[in-house]
């Protein structure tokens, strides 16, 4: 089976901190982009645990779920591969200086949703992300179950 066979399961966090939000400066296929921290979730590591060591190995920042922002799905054209992504609004709880982030990460940074809307993104989740949150959409983490035996 190919890469491009099935979706990948990822997470992303949108964190807001004084009317700035959160983001990374990542290397991409396509050079220098911005993103929300996110990744893959990892192989029996829960939703919520992957989006808290995500934004954790990528910006140093410890973090905490607050609610579910939603489930996209997108197809990116530089490799073809589907990513199905859960986005989360988490809160910022502790800053870790000494963390070194992960391989292709240039730095964490804070942005205004007015600066970030005029920077190159990953891809269209960066944005969509952003506009449902300042939509006030919410969704309570119960919505998601977690290793049901």
């Amino acid at each position: 089976m190919l890469e491009t066979d099935y979706p990948h399961l990822t997470v992303a966090a949108v964190c807001e901190k004084e009317g700035k939000f959160l983001f990374v400066r990542e290397q991409s296929e396509t050079g220098l982009v911005i993103n929300q921290p996110a990744g893959h979730v990892e192989p029996n590591e829960s939703i919520l645990d992957a989006v808290v060591r995500e934004t954790y190995e990528e910006t140093g920042w410890k973090v905490r779920p607050e609610s579910f922002l939603g489930l996209s799905q997108y197809k990116a054209p530089a490799n073809g591969v589907s990513y199905v992504r859960l986005s989360f609004v988490v809160s910022a709880q502790k800053y870790h200086p000494e963390v070194e982030l992960d391989d292709g990460i240039e730095e964490a940074l804070w942005l205004s949703y007015e600066e970030a809307s005029k920077m190159r993104v990953r891809s269209p989740l960066v944005v969509h992300s952003l506009r449902l949150y300042q939509q006030n959409v919410r969704y309570p983490l119960t919505l998601l179950h977690h290793q049901i035996q």
